[in-house]
């Protein structure tokens, strides 16, 4: 079967990551990726999440609590500032990371991801990343802002040495209304 944006991204990022790994949630949004990942790398793995928004913080914190999940630090941060969030140890078990692009649901649409912060926490994560780990971008692009964000990160995921990663780019185009696409990058070596 066919899977759905989300689900495929949480079926790919499955694969990828190990019980104890480390992995990044670079944008918590409501919390679903977090929980996801908390869940998957176990109680001896660790979940770090980014987001520049209080109320995602919050609300990723609510749905960790409610979850019984204490394997995770949420940041309100940057995404492209991780490697100050991170220690060192951790950075050497990085095994995935998953980005959900573009604006927080039921919150303030002019709030979006910036493509320049998208590539500087991908460039930093892909260099800690280990062998044949995984950063999964679900690209949102039907808002104001998102078609120069898309734009963006296809020319620079597109430029990636096919030696040392391997991009996938996993989309429905029979979709009205500039449906999500993924664009997954794994770490070959």
């Amino acid at each position: 079967m066919v899977k759905g944006i989300l689900n495929y991204a949480h079926h790919l990022l499955g694969e990828a990551i190990d019980k104890g790994d480390t992995v990044i949630d670079a944008t918590c949004g409501n919390g679903h990726d977090t929980v996801f990942l908390s869940n998957t790398v176990g109680a001896g793995g660790y979940v770090y999440g980014f987001d520049i928004q209080e109320q995602a913080i919050i609300n990723t914190k609510k749905r960790l609590f409610e979850q019984q999940l204490t394997n995770a630090t949420i940041i309100n941060d940057s995404h492209s500032n991780f490697i100050h969030h991170i220690p060192v140890d951790r950075l050497t078990r990085l095994g995935g990371a998953i980005f959900n692009l573009g604006y927080l649901p039921g919150s303030d649409k002019s709030v979006i991801t910036k493509s320049e912060t998208t590539v500087l926490a991908m460039e930093g994560i892909l260099s800690h990343l280990k062998q044949n780990g995984l950063i999964v971008l679900v690209v949102y692009h039907g808002h104001e802002g998102g078609d120069q964000e898309k734009e963006h990160l296809l020319q620079y995921v597109r430029q990636l040495d096919q030696k040392l990663y391997h991009v996938l780019y996993y989309g429905f185009i029979n979709q009205k209304n500039d449906p999500p696409f993924i664009l997954a990058i794994q770490k070959r070596r």
